[in-house]
C-alpha cells in the first residue's frame, strides 16, 4: 500500500522533503498557508508533486499517514491542532531524511553559537577532503541532499523546534553549546520546557556516540544528572517522548581556553565555539579509524582552519569603518544572551541597536553591561515600549526608530569618532523584516549607502 505524506510549508526544507518522499514512493502533497516562491513551485511541478498555497485542505492533510511540518509552524496552528487530536505522527525534515541516508551526522544545537560552530566544523571537514554536506537550519535541505547526492557525513545545525519532532533520529556526534532563555513564547513561557527540547540532542545515543558540551553552562550538567536519575521530560503537544541516550561525554570548560589562541573571531564565546568544533571533529575522526599518519595530517588541517576561518555572515560581521566609526552587523543575535556576548566582545564605546519581535525577553540580564559598554541606544521595532521601560532609566542618549533607514541615520547622529555601532537586536525580526537575514542585509546596505 502506498503511504501518503503531507508536508506543511513549502520552503527549502519542505520542498526537499517532498522530492525525497516522491523518490521513496510516497504519495506526496505539499501545503503552504502563505505564498510559495516561484522557484519552489517550478521544482514541485517538475517533480510531479501536488501542491497548494494560501490554504490548508483538510481532507488532503488529515488523510495523510504522516506529516512533516516546517519548524516555524507552532503547535497552536489550527491544522496542527487537528492533526494532534487525531494522532497523526508529525515529523521534522531531519527525522524523515535520516531514514534514507547512509551518512553519519554531527548535530549542533544551543541557544547561541550553533551557526558559527556548525560552519566551522563544516569548514574543517571540507578542507580535509571529507564527503560532507551542510544542512539543518543552514545550507541546502538535508532531505534534498539525501535524495540527490547522499554524503558520507553531514554537519547539521539543529533548532529546538526541529528536535521537538525528532524521535528515532540519533546523532553520531552531538554538540550542545549552551542553554539560555530563548523562544519562550513557543514553550508556554516555561524555561524547563525549552531546556527539555534542547536536551533531546542526545536522544537514542549509545556509548559509541559522543556528546560535546560546555560544562560551565547553567543547565546542562544538572540536566544530564536528572536524566540519569530517571527524569522523564514532558513532550510538546505535537511531539512524542524521546529515548534519552547514554553517549560518551566530552565536556569542555572556559578553563580549557588557551590564552595564546589566535582564533580570528573576537570574544570568549567564539573561543568556546572553537573548542566545541575541535572536539567534535576529533570525535568524528576517531569514528573513521584512520591510520596514525592520516590522523596527524588531519590535526594539521584542523589547526590551520582555526587560524583562517572567515566567520559567519550576520554574526559580529564588520560592515565598514567610516569617519572612525565601526559598523558591525550582528543581526543573528535574536536573544538576550547573544547580545550579551556581542557586547562583551566590544572594546570601544558602543551605540547599540536593539528591538524587534520580543520572545519573552528579560532585558535585566544585560542592563549593567549596556550601562558599562554603551554610549547610546537606538530602538528599532514596530513597538519599542518594552525597550523604553528596560533601558531609558540608564540615562544614555536614545532614539526611537521604526525603519532601517531611520535607524542608521539616528546611529550616525549619535556616534562619535572611535565608537562602534552594533546591530545586536535581542529580538526576532518578523515585525519589520522578512527574517534575520533581511534585517542584516538592509543594515549593511544602509550603512554602505
Amino acid at each position: 500500500m502506498t503511504l501518503k505524506l503531507a508536508i506543511l510549508g513549502a520552503g527549502e526544507s519542505g520542498v526537499g522533503t517532498a522530492i525525497l518522499a516522491k523518490q521513496q514512493g510516497y504519495d506526496v502533497f505539499v501545503s503552504d498557508m502563505g505564498s510559495i516562491k516561484p522557484k519552489y513551485k517550478k521544482r514541485l511541478d517538475e517533480e510531479g508533486i501536488r501542491w497548494e498555497e494560501g490554504t490548508h485542505s483538510e481532507a488532503e492533510i488529515l488523510s495523510a499517514d504522516e506529516v512533516v511540518k516546517s519548524p516555524g509552524i507552532p503547535d497552536d496552528a489550527p491544522m496542527v491542532q487537528a492533526l494532534i487530536r487525531q494522532g497523526t505522527p508529525i515529523l521534522a525534515e531531519l527525522e524523515f531524511a535520516k531514514r534514507y541516508s547512509k551518512g553519519k551526522t554531527i548535530c549542533i544545537t544551543g541557544s547561541n553559537g550553533k551557526t558559527t560552530t556548525t560552519s566551522l566544523i563544516y569548514y574543517i571537514m571540507k578542507k580535509w577532503g571529507i564527503d560532507v554536506g551542510l544542512a539543518g537550519n543552514i545550507g541546502r535541505s538535508y532531505a534534498l541532499q539525501v535524495a540527490t547526492q547522499d554524503h558520507d557525513w553531514y554537519v547539521l545545525e539543529v533548532s529546538s523546534f526541529q528536535l521537538d519532532n525528532m524521535y528515532e533520529f540519533r546523532a553520531d556526534v552531538a554538540v550542545l553549546m549552551n542553554i539560555t532563555p530563548d523562544h519562550l513564547d513557543r514553550y508556554e513561557f516555561n524555561m524547563q520546557n525549552y531546556v527539555d527540547s534542547k536536551m533531546r540532542i542526545i536522544q537514542n545515543q549509545t556509548p559509541k556516540d559522543s556528546f560535546v558540551y560546555w560544562s560551565d553552562d547553567e543547565y546542562i550538567g544538572d540536566e544530564l544528572q536528572k536524566r540519569q536519575d530517571g527524569y522523564a521530560p514532558k513532550p510538546t503537544p505535537s511531539s512524542r517522548p524521546a529515548v534519552m541516550g547514554s553517549p560518551t561525554l566530552l565536556p569542555f570548560s572556559d578553563a580549557d581556553i588557551d590564552p595564546e589562541s589566535r582564533f580570528p573571531l573576537p570574544g570568549r564565546h567564539n573561543q568556546r565555539n572553537m573548542m566545541a568544533a575541535r572536539s567534535a571533529v576529533r570525535s568524528a575522526m576517531a569514528k573513521m579509524d584512520l591510520p596514525a599518519g592520516q590522523q596527524a595530517k588531519m590535526e594539521v588541517v584542523l589547526e590551520q582552519c582555526l587560524l583562517d576561518f572567515p566567520g559567519v555572515e550576520h554574526r559580529l560581521e564588520k560592515v565598514a569603518e567610516v569617519d572612525g566609526i565601526l559598523w558591525i552587523n550582528d543581526s543573528k543575535a535574536t536573544n538576550v544572551d547573544a547580545c550579551h556576548v556581542a557586547l562583551e566582545a566590544m572594546s570601544r564605546p558602543t551605540i547599540l541597536i536593539v528591538g524587534g519581535k520580543d520572545k519573552g525577553n528579560d532585558y535585566n540580564d544585560i542592563k549593567e553591561l549596556v550601562k558599562e559598554k554603551c554610549s547610546g541606544i537606538v530602538y528599532l521595532g514596530a513597538d519599542n515600549a518594552k525597550l523604553h521601560a528596560a533601558f531609558d532609566d540608564l540615562g544614555l542618549p536614545i532614539a526611537d526608530t521604526h525603519s532601517m533607514k531611520d535607524c542608521v541615520e539616528a546611529c550616525r547622529s549619535l556616534a562619535k569618532t572611535g565608537d562602534v555601532v552594533l546591530l545586536s537586536p535581542c529580538c526576532a525580526s518578523f515585525d519589520l523584516f522578512k527574517n534575520m537575514e533581511d534585517r542584516g542585509e538592509q543594515f549593511k546596505a544602509a550603512v554602505l549607502k
